[in-house]
């Protein structure tokens, strides 16, 4: 059921919840519900959750004389994946306004907290820790204030509750060892009488639910006021941007186009394009800044689970909150149109041709396009975007894909082009000198002519390229080894197992850099390997190192690109990249893997050393750059 942007399975009184419980009708719409909005079935633990913990949610609020209360059930939080179990809505019994207790029942007989950190805890059916479930709901209740209109700037309308209606005071006891407020309390079946005394002081018996539930289910989804003042003061205090030239263009552009949207009532696109380290992010961290500073709802969004994770990492370090308004450009599939009045897609090059996969739920599979949610849901559109770096199929982040399709809304579309360099060591003859090399400019390749911003050397073998690079590290500069996917990449290890040495060169093996968002055997989570000094001992992929810079970049050029007589020629057949189909056509192949390419070569600040496991490509190398050769410099 989809209300106003807001996902939900069901709501309904709840005095009706409780005879569709009894009567077994409940579970059925629950499923069928499910199955519509998800795409598949409840797993069983999911459907005997709802059997048992559903009906004693109601009986308590019957017994407490709340049966006029809206219960919603599995709401989803707004521009979020994660549902909470029960939202109860209706009036406060003192001063007269909506009221909400947010709801987060556990079938738990007894838990322990966590030694070293008590807002975890341990169940027995779980091999990690979990979260504790009062700091659970606290942050549920957090965020609802935070991005639905209906309670923003009125935080104390919600409140939250733990009902652990299977446990005994002494089962669960510790878990009060961390601070309880409005926002986060735990009752048990020992407490249940306290419980129902709780219901009654935040919900009238007299008043029915169902208006303050169309209210917050008709909500506006976008941050509050109170969120961008701390994001403001936040993203101020982090960092201090200069920017220069076309950098402040772009940024005084996209805040005229802020200013002209209120005024006049229209949108306007705005894209700003330019080469690695013309300082894209910058000026969307300072438009971030700037805009919560005066007010206007924003949210910041990239495909890229490792760029965005440390974007959250840089300004919201300090405020958890503030790593909410980092979105994926995903998130939007369901969003109103004109929620927000700015949009900042970073990383732009990165959209999709739809924001559907596999695990998408059936109801969000509305056929639209990407670009088109990322363009409705803002009043001003802002995307940043290098062309050039468009590595997988599928990816359509183009200057004209996105004129196109704001000409098909009839809005005027405004494009800056970005050409100070800031990364490679602000070396505007290095990034020439890689696109000649690659093919993506004309012209072929040219000699490398050293200038002092950035240095570059080819090695002879992997080994050379290691140590040249831990001779770098030693003299306190950051270093990374990437390479293209021209290896296989196995299956996280069992615990306790090092990862496996999927990048083989003759004697040489390294792992890849950590799949998914844990660390393993010592090695960050993918997100992190970039910029955890523990990254060093893995090889990173274009996905990635796309979007991260470091001191020193060792890049191997894997048989997947090798230089054959006067050209370059892209072998399909020696790439293990899983997003190329057969249905990628060789051109769209060759492209990629060329981009790939100038992805990995422009991500050192400092300098580049480079190896290719092709001869022939060695001494094509060689011939290029000179006698810089990495064992004339250890």
């Amino acid at each position: 059921m989809l209300l106003g942007g807001h996902f939900l399975l069901f709501r309904a009184s709840a005095e009706t919840v409780a005879v569709m419980a009894l009567d077994g009708s409940l579970f059925l719409h629950l499923s069928e519900q499910y199955f519509h909005v998800l795409g598949h079935r409840p797993g069983p633990s999911e459907a005997r959750s709802w059997e048992r913990s559903i009906p004693v949610l109601t009986a308590a609020l019957n017994d407490a004389g709340l049966g006029d209360v809206e219960v919603v059930l599995e709401y989803a939080l707004p521009l979020n994946s994660r549902r909470v179990d029960a939202v109860l809505a209706g009036v406060h019994p003192v001063t007269g306004a909506p009221s909400y207790v947010v709801v987060e029942l556990k079938q738990w007989s007894q838990a322990m907290p966590d030694e070293d950190d008590a807002s975890l805890c341990h169940v027995d059916r779980y091999a990690r820790p979990v979260l504790n479930p009062i700091e659970q709901v606290r942050r549920y209740c957090q965020y609802i204030a935070n991005f639905n209109g209906a309670v923003a700037g009125h935080p104390e309308r919600v409140s939250g509750v733990a009902y652990l209606h299977n446990a005994t005071e002494f089962g669960v006891a510790g878990l009060r060892d961390i601070e309880c407020d409005d926002h986060g309390q735990l009752f048990t079946a020992g407490r249940r009488g306290e419980f129902l005394d709780y219901l009654r002081a935040k919900l009238s018996p007299t008043v029915p639910g169902a208006r303050a539930a169309d209210e917050l289910l008709s909500g506006k989804t976008a941050p509050s006021r109170q969120l961008m003042s701390v994001a403001a003061q936040e993203v101020r205090e982090r960092e201090q941007f200069v920017l220069l030239d076309e950098q402040q263009v772009a940024y005084r552009m996209v805040l005229n186009a802020v200013r002209k949207a209120k005024e006049a009532d229209h949108k306007e696109v705005v894209v700003v394009t330019g080469g690695p380290g013309t300082g894209k992010s910058v000026i969307a961290l300072s438009l971030l800044g700037e805009l919560y500073r005066q007010g206007v709802p924003a949210l910041h969004a990239t495909g890229s689970q490792s760029f965005t994770t440390t974007m959250r990492k840089v300004a919201g370090a300090r405020k958890r909150e503030v790593q909410d308004l980092f979105k994926y450009f995903n998130s939007f599939m369901t969003a109103g149109k004109n929620s927000l009045d700015v949009l900042i897609c970073d990383e732009a090059h990165r959209i999709r041709e739809t924001s559907a996969n596999r695990y998408t739920p059936a109801a969000h599979r509305t056929g639209r396009a990407q670009i088109e949610e990322l363009i409705d849901v803002a009043r001003v559109p802002v995307f940043l975007l290098d062309e050039h770096q468009v590595v997988r199929p599928g990816e359509m982040g183009t200057v004209a894909d996105i004129r196109a399709a704001a000409a098909v809304k009839g809005l005027g579309c405004s494009v800056v082009h970005l050409d100070g360099q800031f990364r490679c060591g602000g070396s505007e003859a290095y990034l020439r000198w890689v696109v000649r090399l690659l093919g993506l400019e004309p012209g072929g390749p040219t000699l490398w002519e050293p200038d002092d911003r950035m240095q570059l050397w080819v090695a002879g073998s992997p080994e050379e390229l290691e140590e040249f690079l831990e001779e770098r590290r030693a003299q306190g500069y950051g270093a990374r080894i990437s390479a293209g996917y021209c290896w296989p990449w196995s299956q996280a290890p069992k615990s306790g197992e090092p990862l496996a040495a999927d990048v083989v060169i003759g004697e040489w093996a390294r792992p890849w850099n950590v799949r998914g968002d844990r660390g393993v055997a010592g090695a960050p989570p993918a997100a992190l390997w970039a910029t955890d000094p523990a990254g060093f001992g893995q090889v990173g992929c274009v996905y990635t190192a796309q979007g991260f810079e470091y001191d020193w970049s060792g890049v191997i050029i894997g048989p997947d690109l090798v230089w054959r007589g006067d050209r370059w020629v892209a072998d399909r057949t020696a790439s293990k990249d899983p997003v190329f189909k057969k249905s990628t056509s060789d051109a769209d192949v060759d492209r990629l893997i060329r981009n790939t390419y100038k992805v990995l070569l422009t991500r050192g600040m400092v300098g580049t050393v480079v190896y290719s496991t092709d001869p022939e490509t060695r001494d094509k190398l060689r011939e290029l750059v000179g006698s810089r050769e990495v064992v004339a410099a250890l």
